[in-house]
């Protein structure tokens, strides 16, 4: 019998799946990308495995990040659903907060709901907001309801009624009798996927949980069979929004936590990067072909959010990592706008016909070909199996020369700052804004294309450090193996603070984690492993927003958890006003099952930097060409120091380090760059 021991992680994008092995026994890491296959997701990762060449049998640990429910949402290629709400509650998904995502364009509308009107239902019932119920439900008209979506062909069905997160009875009957009816189609109820106040988000979250039950249970269904033929019999890990994973016993339950699975894991290789490097603040910058994900990591924890959604006016109300994506990329395209500014994305000349370098028929200026025409990217990429086109990018490029009266290099030079300047905008936007200095952090730099950006946007941002892990262009495979199983159980609770003792919160906590319990053996982890935290939500009184703030077993009173919310918001929003009565808005539990991670090996130093050197090639930095060192990244000893100006070359990245910069290789292969002030 094989042992098992390798660890392996996948990370299925839209473009390429990325696959990460780690040998527990020898340390050895393996890396290699092969091609989604959006219509059958597991296609993918299935020869994304065969490529690593293991076998099921040795692996131990199998986690995964995937775009399948982002895609799903996006193309609307959804099972026909249905919803059920309260007699004139129909509407709610349209009207929603009455919003625009752009306040300034008039005639741009938000996406469809995933639920056309002709599939949302009213039944009579009614509970009013204590909990009463005013209203039973009549189960004659649901059990008619129920034969009519059978006729229709429904495969699922979302339950919605109003104050229903106070007292969900009417909810759960409805629930048990579509079960009857309906054997076989997915049914999920609001008081049970996110019982919290705003009837908006409750029902949009309710409805993304319903759409994509079926598509994710039947994906994580078949992939499980798959591995199984091939050996492998433990759980298969998917990654949540939260920044945990769970297995496929809760998948059908918290489908919506899905839907950003994919984009966590970048954001959790950040985090563990920068804590190896001994940061406990850090920003992390993943820059791909079309996109940047920002994520924030202050005092050891990641921002987490809970207003977030995959498109506009459909927010999904489970906790999420924080994350600010722009549309700058590789294949970001430069252009000029009506006023005859140079602009950056969000356009992308995507992976077909990506960018003009490329040769296969692109003709409009990326971020790719700019780099190229300075000299910063190779016209030999992957390891020598991809050429590019100088000539091509140095046509694409010459058109923004032309507008300004520039030189081709000058030309390449703004398209790269203006790029760099949207960068740093959003990088404010997710610290400044959130009251955080970004001289105190460090930045780590990953992506196919972060490396090549990292330092200018330290510069920018007075950020002193630059962080670029050993494996830039798969660190979103590896987050996917640093992660516990996480549930995270809420609930909302409207009372003034001062009216509240200590013992009454720990009442309501002390269900809340049995629940959480329950979730967390259901995913077959041993009770030794738990980790409970408990959080209150807390609002000055007439305020909309909350702030959420730990309640441990330690804390003596109510004053200690409110003194702690009056720090929390001075730092937030430079103010705080102890005057002020404090309202409880809700209590949440963080479950979270403790999973064995990998320890990466340290390595000593061995040969020399020179052995490292490939030549020299003429790169431009500020404002002209400079003999540039390039270095083969696989060959660089641990501990050494290179100077810029330096390119580093390796197959899934580069790393630009500008003169007056220097950068040294840690134990464990990353590469920290200082940033030069001056």
């Amino acid at each position: 019998m094989i042992a098992a021991k390798k660890r392996l992680a996948i990370d299925v994008g839209g473009t390429f799946t990325d696959i990460f092995v780690f040998d527990e026994e020898t340390g050895e890491i393996f890396v290699t990308k092969t091609s989604s296959t959006p219509s059958n997701p597991e296609k993918g990762i299935l020869e994304g495995i065969a490529k690593a060449k293991i076998s099921g049998e040795e692996i131990k640990v199998f986690s995964h990040g995937t775009t399948v429910g982002t895609n799903a949402l996006i193309e609307r290629k959804l099972p026909k659903t249905a919803l059920i709400t309260t007699k004139g509650f129909r509407d709610v998904i349209e009207i929603g907060r009455g919003t625009k995502e752009d306040i300034w364009d008039t005639y741009k509308d938000k996406a469809r709901p995933y639920i056309r009107r002709r599939d949302r239902f009213e039944v009579t019932e009614r509970t009013d907001y204590r909990g009463n119920i005013l209203v039973p439900v009549d189960e004659n008209e649901v059990r008619e309801l129920a034969r009519k979506l059978k006729k229709r062909g429904t495969e699922s069905v979302a339950v919605c009624f109003i104050n229903a997160y106070v007292n969900g009875e009417n909810e759960r009957r409805v629930k048990e009798i579509l079960q009857e009816e309906l054997p076989g189609v997915y049914v999920c109820i609001s008081s049970e996927v996110l019982p919290e106040i705003f009837e908006h988000e409750r029902m949009s979250t309710t409805i993304i949980n319903a759409v994509l039950g079926p598509i994710m249970t039947t994906y994580i269904h078949r992939l499980e069979e798959e591995m199984q033929k091939r050996g492998y019999k433990d759980d298969i890990l998917v990654l949540h929004s939260g920044g945990g994973v769970m297995t496929s016993s809760t998948v059908p339950r918290y489908a919506a936590r899905l839907a950003s699975s994919g984009i966590a894991a970048g954001a959790i290789a950040s985090k563990h990067i920068a804590k190896l490097c001994g940061y406990r603040n850090a920003i992390g910058l993943d820059m791909g072909g079309t996109s940047t994900d920002i994520s924030l990591m202050y005092d050891g924890d990641i921002r987490i959010t809970k207003e977030w959604a995959i498109e506009y006016g459909y927010p999904i109300g489970f906790p999420s990592i924080e994350i600010l994506t722009i549309g700058a990329g590789g294949g970001s395209l430069a252009w000029i706008d009506e006023g005859g500014s140079l602009r950056n994305g969000p356009q992308s000349a995507g992976a077909s016909p990506g960018p003009a370098c490329y040769g296969r028929g692109g003709t409009e200026p990326t971020n790719s070909d700019a780099n190229l025409v300075l000299g910063r990217l190779s016209e030999k990429l992957l390891g020598g199996t991809m050429e590019l086109d100088v000539a091509k990018a140095e046509q694409a490029v010459q058109k923004i020369a032309d507008h300004f009266g520039y030189s081709i290099e000058e030309a390449a030079n703004a398209i790269i700052e203006v790029a760099n300047a949207n960068m740093s905008d959003a990088v404010r936007l997710i610290s400044v804004r959130r009251g955080y200095d970004p001289r105190d952090f460090a930045l780590v730099a990953f992506g196919g294309a972060g490396p090549l950006h990292g330092a200018y946007l330290a510069k920018e941002l007075n950020i002193p450090t630059v962080i670029i892990p050993p494996y830039p262009g798969v660190a979103a495979a590896m987050g996917c193996l640093l992660v516990d199983v996480r549930h995270d159980i809420s609930k909302t609770y409207l009372r003034q603070a001062e009216e509240v003792t200590l013992e009454e919160l720990y009442e309501e906590f002390e269900s809340m984690q049995a629940e959480a319990r329950e979730l967390l053996l259901e995913e077959g982890i041993p009770e030794e492993q738990f980790t409970l935290m408990n959080f209150i939500d807390l609002r000055y009184q007439g305020q909309w927003r909350s702030l959420s703030v730990p309640v441990s077993q330690s804390s003596s009173s109510i004053e200690e958890i409110l003194e702690l919310f009056h720090k929390e918001h001075e730092r937030e929003f430079a103010y705080s006003d102890r005057e002020q009565k404090v309202e409880i808005y809700g209590l949440r539990v963080t479950a979270i099952g403790t999973v064995p991670k990998p320890e990466f090996p340290k390595y000593e130093p061995e040969g020399t930097v020179e052995d490292a050197l490939k030549g020299t090639r003429k790169v431009y930095f500020d404002g002209e060409f400079v003999t540039t060192k390039i270095y083969d990244r696989d060959k660089i000893p641990v501990e050494t120091e290179i100077t810029g100006p330096a390119i580093i070359e390796q197959l899934d990245t580069t790393t630009v380090i500008p003169p007056k910069f220097s950068a040294k290789v840690d134990q464990y292969k990353n590469i920290i760059i200082s940033v030069n002030q001056s």
